[in-house]
């Protein structure tokens, strides 16, 4: 009996076990419980206070308020560091960034607007992109704050996000304002942007220009070759930064100043919305177009752009403004003007009854009398033709402005933004800029020379070196060889002035150090905490003197200080082929970036007919199929493009391939072979010698009709005029609308330098923009004559025309051994 009660309840208890086995193995709440601090969160710096609170401000006390940002998202948890890294994980995010936590994200539609009932936003990044690359990187530009901003109590917001192999113990994000270090972070968000918000001190915001700076300081996690460097980056989002003002005074512009604080949308652009009412009446033209330059002068904005409509005001947003210009009868059903601008000139912001936002209001009782109230807001941007200006203004994208040189000149790294600094990485790279004339002409001969003060430790092995770049192209190299440390003082760099072209110029310094210890790598000291390279800012950058003269056609003037046209003294002719939105919105857009980098409007007087031009630099503005075929002539275009330049018709695809037999490819391959062996010498020329074909030439040879691809949708050109004696530019489009898209795109601060030669296309399929080089140009006097200019002009003419200068020498030593026999005929003895 025993035996059976044993049996019985041996058989219970394996049915209990059985039954409590049917739920599966959950450990959850372990895992939720340990899963926060596995999540590698952005830190706030070390301080005693309590845990801050999602956009708490910084402590009074402390001299540089800590940052503090919204508490972690479980979907926005960071790879563990033990996670293998893959390549994916180094390269930058898609375009479309993950979702931020709801208390950080931006508003619909944010502008100098309201972010809510008692705050005003202010995005202050002027790219698409801003981007904070290598070991050591550094950006700085102005913005301008209004009186009522200033006096506003302020946050600064951005959001950011970095590459995984950036090591957060030894990596740095500095943001400062007024050259006032106001946040401090270590870089560590690589898995997700990171929402970054702190208080700024009161009164450290100026009415006026304020610089802003973004400093990154990063090191790898597990490589210390110089290679690495390059995969190190920290992306700075622009439609999460910006300044937040309390308070709805902030909003409201109490002057006609306060364009100059227009800022920059999401994207970093920057528009000027027009309605006029009688925007398609002749006599209206000329003013609108002086305001839309004065306008771009105000603001100094990188990528503006104008729109012009009849009737209907636009909708208001980030980096907007609306400008309405017209006579109260005219602007009746528009917008209320004051009882003023019925007997005097009128030119003020008035509030927008419907958004609530400042509109530019122009008017007056008639044109003429609007042309005054324009002339008060213009004239503050002219300056006489001839007046020479000492820079080039670039401070809303890049501080300081860059200084214009004309002639011989020293300056220091201090005078072109380069601080004091000591460096403890691999590659230590930093930039500044200059800006040479549109009449530069020294780019075959010239050489421009860095005096560096530098010093290395007696850890930097030979075989590193100090690379000098101009405009992204290697321009000089001066290797180390020393193995004891060093210091350089005034150490003399030759910096070729080939690269260099008219306006805008950027010069590279880049320091490749190697050492010991990062051949070695031992875990942990990638950081490298001692410094190993210092650059002081007592170096000095001289430029010699230079050939002066202009040279005609010259796209790369146009695009560096609007040359011709930024040297006339009579109004320049403009001929448009019809005026509608579309094409004065093109023509505005592109006078204004004209006007920027001239500094000043141009003065432009429309043309009716091609005839009323005469010999005059002018500028030809329209789609194809309405410019004058004898300009398109002069300008080496086809007039065949006229009616060939549209996009390809779907009937067009489908047309029967021709056949194909081996003998056609038997000519090509043989051929070919011949070429290649021509183009690989040329090539070697080129590389070795710095020879091409075109410098292997007496006279240019002849160019043939330019014909535009139907991949192309805009296209600037110049050229001679009927006479030859000036210059003239045409700017068109297969259509109105395609005119306007590609001025918006071309002149972009991205695609504005790439503007040069002697026709300059825009493909909006590709987004690329493309130059024909010039092959004949004419010299033009720009400067009074002098030998020693005339003797730099001679020393780089025949720099680049080597088959000349081979005959000229040819012929002078003929003439000297002729003097040499006819002198030493009259001397010696006879006999």
């Amino acid at each position: 009996m025993k035996k059976i009660t044993s049996i019985f309840a041996f058989f219970l208890a394996a049915c209990a076990v059985a039954y409590a086995q049917t739920a599966p193995f959950d450990m959850s709440g372990e895992r939720e419980q340990g899963s926060t601090p596995m999540v590698p969160r952005l830190t706030l710096p070390a301080t005693p206070a309590p845990a801050a609170t999602p956009m708490a401000p910084a402590t009074p006390a402390a001299p540089t308020p800590p940052f503090s940002m919204p508490p972690a998202s479980p979907s926005a948890s960071a790879t563990p560091p033990s996670q293998p890294q893959t390549p994916a994980d180094v390269a930058r995010p898609q375009p479309a960034p993950p979702v931020a936590p709801a208390q950080a994200q931006r508003p619909a539609q944010p502008a100098i607007r309201r972010a809510s009932q008692s705050s005003v936003l202010r995005y202050v990044i002027p790219f698409a992109k801003l981007g904070l690359d290598g070991e050591y990187d550094r950006k700085s530009w102005s913005i301008y704050i209004t009186p009522e901003q200033a006096a506003a109590p302020a946050k600064f917001n951005f959001s950011y996000q970095n590459a995984v192999v950036v090591a957060p113990e030894a990596s740095q994000l500095t943001v400062l304002l007024n050259n006032r270090i106001v946040g401090q972070q270590p870089i560590a968000s690589s898995d997700a942007p990171s929402n970054v918000s702190f208080d700024v001190p009161a009164g450290l915001l100026q009415p006026g220009a304020n610089l802003l700076t973004f400093e990154a300081t990063q090191r790898h996690r597990t490589d210390c070759t110089v290679q690495s460097t390059y995969e190190l980056w920290t992306d700075i989002d622009p439609a999460k930064t910006y300044l937040s003002f309390s308070g709805q005074e902030a909003a409201r512009f109490s002057s006609t100043d306060a364009i100059r604080a227009i800022g920059v949308d999401e994207t970093g652009r920057t528009q000027f919305n027009f309605v006029v009412p009688a925007l398609e009446q002749p006599g209206t033209t000329k003013p609108l177009l002086r305001l839309a330059q004065g306008l771009a002068v105000l603001s100094g904005m990188p990528n503006q752009t104008f729109s012009f409509t009849p009737d209907t005001l636009p909708q208001a947003g980030a980096g907007r403004m609306t400008v309405v210009v017209g006579t109260p009868t005219e602007l009746q059903s528009v917008i209320a003007t004051p009882p003023a601008a019925q007997a005097a000139p009128l030119a003020s912001f008035v509030t927008d009854p419907k958004s609530g936002t400042p509109v530019l209001l122009i008017s007056g009782p008639s044109w003429p009398a609007i042309s005054s109230a324009i002339d008060t807001i213009v004239s503050t941007t002219d300056r006489p033709a001839t007046a020479v200006r000492d820079t080039l203004v670039t401070e809303r994208w890049s501080a300081p402005d860059a200084p214009l040189i004309l002639s011989a000149a020293n300056l220091t790294f201090a005078q072109l933004g380069v601080a004091t600094t000591e460096f403890s990485g691999r590659r230590f790279r930093t930039s500044f800029n200059i800006a040479v004339p549109s009449d530069f002409y020294a780019n075959a001969y010239g050489e421009a020379t860095v005096l560096l003060d530098a010093a290395f430790t007696q850890n930097v092995l030979p075989g590193s070196h100090i690379d000098i770049y101009v405009n992204g192209n290697i321009a000089s190299t001066v290797p180390i060889s020393s193995t004891g440390g060093g210091i350089f003082r005034h150490l003399p760099i030759r910096v070729t002035m080939r690269h260099f072209r008219p306006g805008l110029n950027t010069l590279s310094l880049e320091a490749i150090l190697m050492t010991k210890e990062d051949e070695v790598c031992v875990p942990g000291t990638t950081a490298g905490a001692a410094p190993r390279f210092a650059l002081f800012d007592t170096s000095e950058l001289h430029i010699p003197d230079f050939a002066r003269i202009g040279q005609r056609p010259n796209l790369a003037g146009l695009s560096g200080t609007g040359y011709p046209y930024n040297r006339a003294t009579q109004p320049t002719p403009l001929f448009i082929d019809r005026i509608d939105s579309y094409t004065l919105s093109a023509t505005a857009t592109l006078l204004g970036q004209m006007a920027i980098v001239a500094g000043r409007p141009i003065d432009v007087e429309p043309a009716a007919t091609p005839g009323a031009i005469g010999e005059r630099d002018a500028i030809f503005i329209g789609s194809i199929s309405q410019m004058p075929p004898a300009v398109l002539t002069q300008l080496n275009i086809a007039t065949s493009s006229q009616a060939s330049w549209r996009p390809p018709a779907a009937a067009q695809s489908n047309q029967t391939e021709r056949a194909v037999t081996f003998d056609d490819w038997r000519s090509k391959v043989g051929g070919g072979v011949w070429r290649g062996q021509i183009t690989s010498f040329q090539e070697w020329l080129r590389r070795n010698f710095d020879i091409s074909l075109s410098s292997l030439q007496f006279v240019p040879g002849s160019e043939e009709a330019f014909t535009p691809s139907n991949d192309d949708s805009f296209l600037i050109a110049q050229g001679k005029s009927a006479a030859g004696g000036s210059s003239w530019t045409i700017v068109t489009a297969p259509s109105a609308k395609d005119l306007r898209e590609g001025a918006e795109a071309v002149t972009a601060q991205v695609n504005w330098p790439q503007v040069a030669g002697h026709i300059t296309t825009y493909s909006s399929k590709t987004g690329k923009v493309e130059s024909i080089p010039v092959g004949r140009f004419d010299f033009v006097a720009s400067q009074p004559w002098s030998i020693s200019n005339y003797r730099l002009i001679a020393a780089n003419w025949l720099s680049t025309n080597i088959l000349s200068y081979a005959f000229l020498l040819v012929v002078l030593s003929l003439l000297i051994g002729v003097a040499t026999a006819a002198m030493l005929s009259r001397l010696g003895r006879r006999e």
